[in-house]
């Protein structure tokens, strides 16, 4: 009775725990190239991050990965530039000069971008 129900199910079940030689294989497969190369992790990147970010919620940077433009969801990009303007405020007094003129550059051109972009 019990190899009749075998039968019936159509599939076995095979046990690889233990097999090592899979295990050897991913251990000396090469590591997966990067795509690019990333700039340092700092403040003035972070904020050009979040600001290409907005841009491309505006619609004016295109994709990477199609190379179209980026779809307009002026919500995310309002709470972007919104984001951005609390690490200003947030950060005051904390900044050196150059990063002082990058939040206040920055801040006045996706403000300027998000207006003709809305129309408001």
């Amino acid at each position: 009775m019990a190899d009749e129900e075998e039968a019936e199910t159509g599939f076995t079940i095979v046990d690889k725990r233990g097999d090592d030689a899979e295990d050897d294989a991913a251990a000396t497969a090469p590591a997966p190239e990067p795509h690019g190369v990333l700039p340092p992790v700092d403040f003035p990147s972070f904020l050009i991050s979040l600001g290409t970010s907005a841009l491309y919620h505006l619609g004016l940077v295109p994709d990477p990965s199609t190379g179209e433009p980026g779809e307009k969801n002026i919500e995310l990009a309002r709470h972007t530039i919104d984001t951005i303007a609390l690490l200003e405020q947030k950060t005051q007094g904390n900044l050196s000069e150059d990063e002082t003129a990058l939040f206040q550059n920055l801040l006045t051109e996706l403000r300027m971008r998000f207006v003709e972009a809305t129309g408001s």
